[in-house]
Formats: structure tokens, C-alpha cells, sequence
């Protein structure tokens, strides 16, 4: 089984979309996918309209994306975790290019809107500039040679996911770069894969209002990572073995 982890908040409007891409993947997978949704203390309808959809909603109060995706990869069951956008800006189909058989061997995937082969539809040149600012600030600060860690694709094999997850700290929207890091710490195979990326017109400011946050975060896990302040991972992330190609 697949498990796909949707953190939400405030998303109401946003939902039929959700539902939409969870159809549309499950209509090109030849296997059950579970839907784990978060709702970070949404005071909207967002939790009761994710319930309503069948997703199993866990609700929490609000603290923030990182912590939301921590409780959605900890409370998962699938073989496989993928954290998604509830708003799809990543085709739902892309999915299955960081899932077996198109991809083999990772402990971590995760989409990338930079390399050769991707695509970035829907931004302006401003909003493009500061994505990529962020790019390279993160890939000076933490994780060098990592080209996207911010498309909000990502996918991790179930003992990876517990490992890493259960170490973060990060509670905003730099938990990604931290479970980058770690993995890259712990010696784990990390992957990044081309995609189709579609700006979301709803929230074009978005990036630039975290950006302070994020900043932040990045210094925080760095400092973590010189101190040694993560546990280690006790007997590996790999205890795990691969399933068949034909089934996650």
C-alpha cells in the first residue's frame, strides 16, 4: 500500500482539488492508496470536508507545515510515503516517477523543479528569482549539490520515513531540508527527479512570507548537524527490503 500525506490548513476551498488529484492517481496505480490529511488547526471547514472526502484526517492544533507532516508520516501505514501538495501543483500521475518500477534503490526521492528535463509553468520572473535565491541559499547553508528541496514532492520508503521524521525538530517549512540533511548524515540514498511544476495562483506571495522563517530553520538544522544534536540511527533506515516492482 501506498500512503499519500497531505498536511492542510485552512484548505476548504482547496479540497475538491485534493479529492480530484487523490482520484486521478488512484485511477493510474495498480494498488491501494491510503490518505493520511492533517488538518494544523484549520478554524474553517477544511477537517470535517477531508473526513467527508474518506481521507483518514488526523487533527491537531496548529503548529505549523512541519509539524503536520511529521504527524502525517508517523501515523502512516504504507510501504511507501509520499508528502504531496494539497493543490497538486506536481501532476497527481508524476507521483509514480519516485515510486518503483520508475525508480529503484532510494531511501529518499524527492521532485525536482530545477533539473534538466523539468519544466516551472505559471511564475513570474520575481517569484521564479526568490524560488531560486532560496534554492541556492539552502544548498549553501545545508545541502549542497541538492538542486530542489522545496517542490513539495517527496517520497520516502516506511522505515526512512519513521527514522527521519521521528528525529525533526523543525516544525515549519524548513522540515524538508531537515530530513534531507539527516539523510544525508545517516549515509541514506537520496534521489531527485525531474517534473512538471505548476505555480499556484491562489498564493504567489507565499514563498517570499515564509522566507524569513525558513532562513531560520535552515541555521537551526545546520547548527543541530555540527553539534550532533540528532540521535543516530540505531541498526539503519535499510532493515527494510524493496518490495516487487509490482507492488508498493
Amino acid at each position: 500500500m501506498l500512503s499519500l500525506v497531505i498536511p492542510l490548513w485552512q484548505d476548504a476551498l482547496t479540497l475538491p482539488r485534493t479529492v480530484e488529484g487523490v482520484q486521478r492517481l488512484r485511477a493510474a496505480l495498480p494498488y491501494a492508496v491510503e490518505v493520511v490529511a492533517v488538518d494544523d488547526g484549520s478554524t474553517d471547514d477544511t477537517a470535517d470536508a477531508a473526513e467527508r472526502a474518506g481521507f483518514h484526517v488526523v487533527r491537531q492544533p496548529h503548529r505549523g507545515r512541519g509539524a503536520a507532516v511529521r504527524a502525517g508520516m508517523l501515523a502512516a501505514s504504507g510501504l511507501y510515503r509520499v508528502l504531496v501538495d494539497a493543490r497538486w501543483t506536481i501532476p497527481p500521475e508524476q507521483v509514480q516517477l519516485l515510486l518503483p518500477p520508475a525508480l529503484h534503490g532510494f531511501d529518499v526521492a524527492i521532485a525536482s523543479r530545477n533539473l534538466p528535463g523539468a519544466s516551472r509553468r505559471g511564475e513570474g520572473l520575481a517569484r521564479r528569482g526568490a524560488s531560486q535565491a532560496m534554492a541556492r541559499l539552502v544548498q549553501a547553508v545545508v545541502l549542497p549539490g541538492v538542486s530542489d528541496a522545496h517542490s513539495g514532492l517527496m517520497c520516502l520508503r516506511a522505515e526512512a520515513a519513521r527514522s527521519l521524521f521521528a528525529r525533526t525538530r523543525e516544525d515549519g517549512g524548513a522540515v524538508e531540508v531537515e530530513v534531507l540533511a539527516l539523510a544525508r548524515a545517516f549515509g541514506l540514498e537520496v534521489r531527485e527527479v525531474p517534473v512538471d511544476w505548476q505555480a499556484c495562483a491562489e498564493q504567489p506571495t507565499r514563498g517570499l512570507r515564509e522566507a524569513p522563517a525558513m532562513v531560520t530553520g535552515l541555521a537551526r538544522v545546520r547548527a543541530r548537524l555540527a553539534v550532533g544534536a540528532y540521535p543516530p540511527l540505531r541498526g539503519g533506515a535499510r532493515a527494510e527490503p524493496e518490495p516487487p516492482h509490482s507492488v508498493v
